[in-house]
């Protein structure tokens, strides 16, 4: 199962980088629908949608995504601010209380406050610097393998026993530390690269930033675990040998790719919204 997992983990490696490196801005934001549509079909079906109903919600989708799209940045930041505070405030609450959503439509309506902006970030963040969005994933990627290998070998307690028994709290550690190591070493490289100062006042303030899409990473692996507890599933889908569904891969980017977008991207507009 080892085997399988790297396997295709090292095939959607291979081809995200190949996209995401080679292909014009035009055909990466269609690539991105891709996940979209598989995300869409798979929330669906774990809200108990029947099949043509989960291919109608993805199709709608699609055609939001399109819309929202074209709108342009003002509505962007609406989407993020959205997300923002479905992730820090809705979320949070809705795990705490394990809320067991069953009316249609707000399924419907939280499946696109968790893939819609997603599918925003990815688009915006690779028009801003396509090795940018690169870094940021690395911090969910380098946070789930840490967890998972710290867990497996250190874990004793649990994290959300009532949500994902496989998670612990070594394991959130673990992570913690790597994407803490892994920040401090991008940072090190682009000081010497001569990319970046080095002034001590916003050392605190990247970190806060890098430790708040750890938290989000961890935020979102376990809604969508609640999602597939209440569905009584698994995996979101079969999809990817090893690794489940494709909401299985990108459970951690929904939560954290489209705050970082708010952040980075559009930052004076944010301290304008909160103020």
């Amino acid at each position: 199962m080892l085997s399988k997992r790297w396997a295709t983990a090292l095939t959607l490696l291979a081809g995200f980088l190949a996209c995401l490196f080679l292909l014009p801005q035009s055909w990466w934001v269609l690539v991105m629908t891709v996940p979209l549509v598989f995300g869409a079909r798979e929330w669906g079906r774990l809200s108990g949608f029947a099949a043509p109903a989960a291919n109608g919600y993805a199709l709608a989708s699609v055609a939001l995504a399109a819309l929202v799209y074209v709108w342009g940045n003002t509505y962007h930041v609406q989407v993020y601010l959205a997300a923002l505070a479905f992730w820090l405030v809705v979320v949070p609450l809705w795990l705490a209380f394990g809320w067991r959503v069953q009316q249609p439509w707000l399924r419907v309506l939280s499946g696109w406050l968790v893939l819609l902006p997603l599918w925003l970030a990815l688009v915006d963040l690779r028009a801003y610097s396509a090795f940018g969005l690169l870094l940021l994933m690395g911090i969910v990627w380098i946070a789930d393998s840490a967890a998972y290998f710290t867990g497996k070998r250190f874990g004793r307690r649990r994290l959300a026993a009532q949500i994902s028994p496989g998670k612990t709290w070594e394991g959130a550690a673990g992570a913690w530390l790597a994407v803490t190591v892994y920040a401090t070493v991008v940072l090190g490289v682009a000081a010497m690269l001569g990319r970046v100062p080095y002034p001590a006042d916003w050392l605190l303030p990247l970190a806060l930033f890098v430790w708040l899409l750890f938290y989000l990473s961890i935020l979102g692996d376990l809604f969508e675990s609640w999602i597939k507890r209440l569905a009584g599933a698994k995996d979101s889908s079969d999809l990817l040998p090893g690794h489940g569904g494709m909401l299985d891969r990108i459970d951690a980017l929904t939560s954290t790719l489209p705050i970082a977008a708010l952040m980075l991207l559009h930052g004076q507009l944010l301290t304008r919204a909160l103020t």
